[in-house]
């Protein structure tokens, strides 16, 4: 619960909407790929290196995560087109014999089309959080706020703040 209320402050905060959406676009990648393979270790260190916000990167990870499943389907089909186009069978036959693509294992059709999807989508999809991310703070943000829930959420923080400065 706190993971939630956390972004939603991201998204309510001062922070630049290009941070929220780069740690969407980072989430979905994260989420769409398979999880424990290496070639999430960069997409980690991107996360390490860059300014992101973490809750948002973890609300993406864990929603794209459940569409994975549904779309696993998809990306077998096309992870196997992939790895049978004719033009690139010398590039696949290449890039296998040597250690590092072994153990990248992008000869499995599932890593391959769900990673050539996901960076394919990868630039259109963070414009698109872009803009979602600027239309909820022009448009629902002061909606949002009106909330009962929201103000305790905020008088409970300033209470926290002023109970801290007590202490």
């Amino acid at each position: 619960m706190s993971m939630f209320i956390k972004f939603f402050k991201a998204l309510n905060a001062n922070q630049h909407p290009g941070q929220i959406a780069l740690s969407f676009v980072l989430g979905m990648i994260l989420g769409l790929t398979p999880l424990l393979f290496p070639h999430n270790l960069l997409i980690l260190l991107l996360v390490f290196l860059l300014r992101v916000n973490l809750s948002a990167l973890l609300v993406a990870f864990v929603f794209f995560t459940g569409l994975a499943y549904l779309f696993d389907p998809l990306f077998d089909r096309f992870g196997y087109w992939l790895l049978h186009l004719q033009s690139l069978q010398t590039l696949w036959t290449d890039l296998y014999n040597q250690t590092l693509w072994q153990l990248l294992s992008f000869n499995n059709t599932i890593v391959i089309g769900s990673v050539v999807f996901s960076v394919l989508i990868s630039v259109p999809a963070f414009y698109g959080f872009l803009v979602l991310v600027r239309l909820y703070r022009r448009r629902f943000l002061e909606w949002v706020q009106r909330f009962k829930l929201v103000r305790m959420l905020r008088g409970a923080e300033g209470a926290n703040v002023i109970g801290g400065m007590l202490k």
